[in-house]
């Protein structure tokens, strides 16, 4: 639990840090996500790595009022974020809520997994964020590490369900983050 709290703790920081560099400017542009713009990647986001990360935490399903909302749409929404964040990451510092399975609705998966799927969310819709809005996300090599063990065990489900391109080749040297993007069909170049 410690570690994987610690990488949700740092990836949490880095996509406030980068949720806080879009424009308003820039919510219509295109993103790596190619049936999305940044304005519905970071909804996606949003939604998922801290809202969805808290309910998760308190073995709660999102409530619609969360999933149908344009969180864009408000001028303090990186601040709101970041706020969200913070109160997720601090509902998974309590141990008791890596015990067990938590009902995702369609199936249940152990408390840490999820933990774990959340955290490679934030990163890598992170990246993909930062790169349509011209920012970098930048993560240690521990936690690109973490990210990449769940992409590897994870990245054929998700291209199932169209959540991951084809994976591409990565860089020569490049860090597990790197190869965890490239796994997940994501040019990190």
């Amino acid at each position: 639990m410690n570690e994987t709290h610690q990488h949700m703790k740092e990836v949490a920081a880095e996509a406030a840090r980068v949720a806080h560099g879009v424009r308003e400017d820039q919510l219509a542009d295109p993103t790596p996500c190619t049936d999305w713009d940044v304005r519905t990647l970071v909804n996606h986001w949003v939604l998922y790595t801290s809202h969805g990360l808290e309910h998760r935490a308190r073995r709660e399903q999102l409530p619609e009022e969360l999933t149908g909302r344009d969180f864009t749409a408000d001028a303090g929404w990186a601040d709101a974020y970041a706020a969200q964040l913070d109160k997720a990451v601090g509902a998974w510092a309590d141990p008791a809520v890596w015990e067990g399975e938590i009902d995702l609705g369609f199936t249940t998966m152990p408390a840490a997994e999820i933990a774990s799927l959340v955290v490679k969310e934030m990163a890598v819709h992170g990246w993909d964020v930062a790169r349509s809005t011209g920012q970098q996300l930048t993560v240690s090599d521990r936690a690109g590490e973490a990210v990449l063990r769940v992409v590897e065990e994870h990245a054929e489900i998700y291209r199932q369900y169209d959540g991951f391109a084809e994976p591409v080749e990565p860089p020569a040297g490049a860090t597990a983050f790197e190869r965890a993007l490239a796994l997940s069909g994501r040019d990190p170049r």
